[in-house]
């Protein structure tokens, strides 16, 4: 094959030129087809397409295939893909496996089993996004298991393909243990009013705290270090999070250099705000400062995120926090007025808050009061 005609090698030179060719060559010997090495190629995943095929994801299958085999409804299958980050292929391009076709056919189960149609699109958006985070970190992870100095590609990707062909079988009973620890924690812990048992609908709002504790000079420090190293200060931060926390404080996301938790107790949203603090003081110099910011309200959980007016003043409160404060409005000062220190902040007028806000400063009992 002569791979520069096919304008796989522009750009490369020497040494980098001889590795490409050995692992073209190696991807034709394999039997892979160039127009699928071609689209490899388009989208940086060379290295990967050996690794695809030891996974075994099954035989290629055109749109149409897709939907005949399936037995779903031609519309919701448009919007599963969506839901899955799944492009739709050109008429009679085989670009699909037999994964699709069996992801569509257990939903066609959830369908006939009378799950409505968009909380089946909610659930999928929410695994899809969550596994394709979980995918990618695990292909980091095989990939330094494997990596050595000097590799050439084709070794590489041979190597890769080994690994992922191996630990791949380890990981579906994993995720599937996961999500049952995690539901069977959300069971224990979901609440459900007289109310809105008498109604027979899901919980509406209620009575939340909601907290946000962000890195303090993190957008300067992303001017400052590579971002390898940036990264690791943000991944560190959610470390801290998921290390502390417990029932009722629930960890909801990350959003950038800010993590977002929540709970129906204000004084142990509180606690877990203060410990947050000090276990990134603990972290040295080159961790940055944190602070926190606390609201409570009525506020609604769907989709496992949490939405309302306390969540948008939890946020604005952050944002105004000294570093290494942990900074709260009235209704948590009030919910927990004996369990710690507390100091007026002043009443501030927020960005896209209606009317002035009192703030209070929160410190352990006992603890000094700042300068």
């Amino acid at each position: 094959m002569d791979w520069e005609a096919e304008g796989l090698l522009e750009g490369l030179e020497g040494r980098q030129r001889e590795a490409r060719v050995e692992l073209l060559d190696l991807l034709a010997d394999e039997g892979f087809a160039l127009e699928e090495i071609r689209r490899s190629h388009a989208d940086g995943q060379l290295l990967f397409l050996l690794a695809s095929r030891a996974i075994d994801a099954g035989d290629r299958h055109t749109w149409e295939e897709v939907i005949a085999a399936s037995g779903v409804d031609e519309d919701l299958v448009v919007k599963l893909a969506r839901a899955q980050g799944v492009t739709r292929a050109e008429p009679g391009e085989a670009a699909y496996s037999d994964v699709e076709v069996d992801v569509l056919r257990l939903a066609a189960g959830f369908i006939d089993a009378g799950i409505p149609e968009d909380d089946l699109l909610t659930v999928a958006r929410l695994l899809g996004r969550g596994f394709s985070q979980a995918a990618e970190a695990m292909r980091g992870t095989a990939m330094r298991l494997v990596l050595e100095p000097g590799l050439g590609e084709r070794e590489l990707a041979a190597r890769y393909a080994h690994a992922a062909s191996a630990l791949t079988p380890m990981m579906e009973p994993l995720l599937a243990s996961l999500l049952k620890l995690h539901l069977s924690k959300l069971v224990q812990t979901e609440i459900i009013s007289a109310e809105e048992r008498e109604a027979g609908v899901l919980p509406g709002a209620r009575d939340m705290t909601i907290a946000f504790a962000d890195l303090v000079g993190f957008t300067r420090l992303g001017e400052e270090v590579p971002p390898g190293e940036l990264g690791a200060v943000a991944g560190r931060l959610e470390h801290l999070v998921l290390d502390l926390v417990e029932p009722p404080v629930r960890f909801v996301k990350t959003i950038g250099d800010a993590v977002m938790v929540v709970s129906p107790e204000s004084d142990a949203l509180v606690q877990a705000s203060l410990t947050l603090i000090e276990q990134a003081e603990a972290e040295g110099d080159e961790f940055p400062p944190l602070r926190a910011g606390l609201a409570r309200g009525e506020a609604l959980s769907r989709a496992g995120d949490w939405f309302g007016h306390p969540v948008n003043l939890a946020s604005r409160v952050t944002a105004i926090a000294r570093p290494g404060s942990v900074l709260a409005t009235d209704a948590v000062q009030e919910a927990a007025p004996q369990s710690f220190a507390w100091s007026k902040a002043g009443i501030r007028h927020l960005k896209g808050i209606d009317g002035a806000v009192p703030l209070w400063r929160a410190r352990a009992l006992g603890a000094p009061e700042p300068e």
